[in-house]
């Protein structure tokens, strides 16, 4: 099946990815694309410590994304993808990653963010690079966690 759900969540693995997303997209890889983290053994370590028993975990970079998905490394499982900021996707998508669906989880607020609903603040880059993704064919949504109803992204923005 290859990837079941990319997730915009800038806590990348934490306990609602761990305890009710995996589950409910019945994923059995979890896969981080992240160029900082995948570098980073001390946070990779800290990751893979909460996987859940019987789903794998990748934690890699950009490049090596697109390079295993294209190479077909994933075909036989669900995937639930983490990242940090959705023009990570972009050039997942746009390299030939395949992703039905975005995902906006928790993106933190700071400095020329606005906050559009609860635990997502964007700035006018991501608004812009959520409007591209929706351009090139991958729905975004608002969907904190499984229990709550999904939302459109225009609902917010």
């Amino acid at each position: 099946m290859s990837s079941v759900l990319a997730r915009i969540d800038q806590r990348l693995i934490h306990g609602i990815v761990v305890t009710q997303w995996t589950g409910a997209t019945k994923a059995k890889r979890l896969m981080v694309v992240d160029d900082e983290v995948s570098k980073d053994e001390i946070q990779k370590q800290a990751m893979r410590m909460s996987k859940p028993a019987g789903t794998g975990m990748s934690i890699v970079g950009t490049d090596t994304a697109i390079k295993n998905f294209n190479a077909g490394k994933s075909d036989n499982h669900n995937v639930f993808m983490v990242v940090r900021e959705p023009a990570t996707l972009i050039e997942l998508k746009e390299n030939g990653v395949e992703m039905p669906k975005v995902n906006i989880g928790i993106m933190f607020d700071g400095e020329g963010k606005r906050t559009v609903k609860k635990m997502v603040s964007v700035n006018d880059q991501e608004v812009q690079d959520f409007r591209r993704l929706q351009a090139i064919g991958v729905p975004v949504t608002f969907h904190f966690v499984p229990g709550e109803a999904e939302e459109s992204f225009e609902t917010y923005i």
